[in-house]
């Protein structure tokens, strides 16, 4: 079954190469790392169009508070984290931090933002109540990816793209207290969890995924088509977009390898993206070669 545009892409007035997606289902907005432009991207979920961009910086990465849908980003270029009000349109709060910030998570648990160094050996742990910082934590290697944290034990789990593995970070020592070795992959990248079943999804440059249990056994590989980026697991509905050259769909049943259920290969530089898990959109962002920025969502037809 093929992906197909579910609405017409929108074309930003403003250009510059994209990072991160992240989709707030509760709230209807899409976000966007747009790091050429120093800015996020907002777009309504529902309609596609362009609520506004806010100035923060070299963004990379985003992540939702669900509490009142204030949206963290962390600066790549000027070192720092930010808070931004989306309905404002405005940053209200920034901490500056000791390197430049790539991929960004939020523990609504206890009220944490987890931010790593863009091609550096440390994560940033932030208070997101005081806003100050808490730790900063060694992580092995010398490129972190991207993070996932556990909802039910908090644990944190770090990409470590340079050695081959995943460090997992004791959410009360912060500390790195286990190391998942990934030898089978190359420069891993995309890191997503599946708490239901435990499982934690890699993939790596050398065209292959792998899963993993929480405990750091393997459970399962799979054949990717290419390079890719990042991937966005919508944990309600056991499926997986994944972002590198255009988009692979996949399903996971907690039981057997990932699927390939369809893919749309997309001439432009598509490498990052998410998913809406209360329509099931897929949402993506590009820069064309004529330098012009775009935004659309896709969807899988049954």
């Amino acid at each position: 079954m093929p992906l197909v545009p579910a609405m017409p892409p929108q074309t930003l007035t403003s250009t510059g190469g994209f990072d991160y997606v992240n989709v707030d289902a509760a709230n209807r907005r899409v976000y966007a790392a747009h790091g050429g432009a120093g800015a996020l991207l907002i777009l309504d979920a529902d309609t596609g169009h362009i609520l506004g961009e806010v100035k923060v910086g070299d963004v990379a990465g985003s992540a939702i508070n669900p509490a009142d849908g204030h949206v963290f980003t962390g600066d790549g270029a000027d070192k720092a984290i930010s808070e931004v009000d989306p309905v404002a349109l405005k940053e209200i709060h920034r901490l500056p931090v000791a390197g430049p910030v790539d991929a960004i998570m939020y523990d609504p648990s206890n009220g944490r933002i987890y931010a790593d160094e863009d091609d550096g050996t440390r994560l940033f742990v932030v208070d997101a109540k005081t806003f100050t910082l808490l730790k900063t934590v060694k992580l092995p290697g010398h490129k972190p990816e991207y993070l996932q944290i556990d909802p039910k034990t908090h644990d944190v789990y770090q990409n470590i793209a340079s050695d081959s593995e995943i460090a997992v970070i004791d959410p009360h020592k912060l500390e790195v207290t286990k190391i998942i070795k990934t030898p089978e992959l190359t420069n891993n990248h995309p890191l997503q969890l599946d708490p239901a079943h435990g499982a934690l999804f890699a993939a790596g440059e050398n065209s292959k995924m792998s899963v993993y249990s929480t405990s750091g056994a393997q459970l399962a590989t799979a054949a990717f088509p290419g390079r890719v980026d990042q991937c966005d697991l919508d944990r309600s509905h056991g499926v997986m977009a994944c972002f590198g050259g255009g988009i692979t769909y996949w399903s996971f049943d907690g039981v057997h390898a990932p699927k390939m259920l369809a893919q749309l290969k997309m001439t432009h530089g598509v490498h990052t993206g998410a998913i809406d898990s209360a329509t099931g959109k897929i949402w993506t962002v590009w820069d064309d070669p004529d330098g012009k920025a775009h935004a659309q969502a896709f969807e899988y037809k049954q």
